[in-house]
């Protein structure tokens, strides 16, 4: 099958060829399977090339899909060396450029658009080895729901078709009627409502289910990932997807949240958010004197620190909401985990997953 010429270009330039063996059905670990997101920096490769004989799937947010079909960017030659030696299956994303509305609506209303960038997709698998692909398209507007479910299910086809897996990340929800608030409407018609639950579960292999964040830059600050707002999502998605399709997303990193000086805002001021590693989060806790708390109830660490007598609030992910939310999935029986991501961690939950 024939790419793009400007994906030819691109791919060629990407990687060198590494073949790892087409197997789309594959036994899952007891525990669940252990699926890690990983970005091209340093952290995350340094904790993949540690930690790679504790996971099963990675998945590198390697490659963007735009309005024309087409499909660029690399997976790291590295990151397919270590995981063919450590028999680590590599399941890379596909993102809509730059997760922008138009754009996106312009592939979903052009069916040659579509079959374009599904050619590429299978073109990618054959030639690296991959095991299979995951769908991380955001920012669908709720009207193309149908459009977008015909395009994963094409997909879908043609990599099984292939041998190969499709698996598709998707933003919780709780209902299907989510208006408590104006935020809630916005997040429902822009973010949430584009996914038809039971239609992509049975197309695809799996569901990678976006529970985080909870609190964003758009919210008052909270945790991440709290676990009574985690369930609410779980419970409402099983109704559509079966356990064993559905994977827990975990966060691994912490919010960080601030007042900071704005020179585009007539206060000349506002609330600035960042995110934070386990490492920079109970660093910043402890040089201010304060200490990192265990919220039990909500499965977060937490903490309240003064700097010029103005609060500033941190959450962090550590080792102990990491095991309380696997404690949870296993509870649920659902497929395993889909980590998010590979290098902010807290170090000390690898010792809690067995090495394969």
């Amino acid at each position: 099958m024939l790419l793009h010429p400007l994906s030819r270009l691109v791919l060629s330039l990407a990687v060198t060829a590494v073949t790892l063996p087409a197997q789309r059905t594959v036994p899952r670990p007891a525990g669940g399977e252990r699926f890690f997101y990983y970005v091209d920096n340093q952290a995350s490769w340094e904790s993949f090339v540690a930690n790679a004989d504790r996971i099963d799937v990675v998945g590198p947010q390697s490659y963007t899909v735009d309005s024309l079909g087409i499909v660029f960017g690399k997976v790291d030659p590295k990151l397919l060396e270590v995981a063919k030696a450590k028999r680590v299956r590599v399941m890379p994303l596909v993102v809509n450029e730059g997760f922008q509305q138009p754009g996106l609506r312009r592939l979903l209303a052009d069916t040659a658009a579509q079959g374009r960038a599904i050619r590429s997709f299978v073109t990618l698998c054959r030639t690296y080895g991959f095991w299979g692909i995951q769908f991380d398209v955001e920012n669908i507007n709720i009207q193309d729901r149908d459009r977008f479910t015909a395009f994963y299910r094409r997909a879908a086809d043609a990599l099984h078709a292939e041998g190969r897996a499709i698996s598709i990340a998707i933003v919780a929800r709780a209902s299907d009627d989510e208006n408590a608030t104006s935020y809630h409407r916005f997040m429902m018609d822009s973010w949430r409502g584009g996914f038809d639950l039971r239609a992509i579960a049975d197309a695809g292999d799996f569901v990678s289910i976006m529970t985080y964040d909870q609190h964003t830059r758009r919210t008052p600050p909270g945790p991440v990932a709290g676990l009574p707002w985690m369930r609410e999502m779980i419970e409402f998605t099983l109704r559509f997807v079966p356990p064993d399709k559905l994977s827990l997303g975990i966060p691994l990193y912490g919010r960080h949240w601030y007042a900071q000086g704005d020179a585009t805002s007539p206060a000349r001021a506002s609330v600035g958010f960042s995110q934070a590693s386990w490492a920079w989060g109970s660093h910043l806790v402890e040089r201010a004197g304060a200490t990192v708390q265990w919220d039990a109830t909500e499965g977060t660490s937490w903490a309240r620190i003064s700097i010029g007598g103005t609060w500033e609030w941190l959450f962090l992910e550590d080792v102990r909401a990491f095991e309380a939310k696997v404690a949870y999935l296993r509870e649920k029986g659902l497929r395993g985990f889909s980590a998010w991501v590979l290098g902010p961690e807290d170090a000390r939950l690898w010792a809690t997953l067995p090495r394969r």
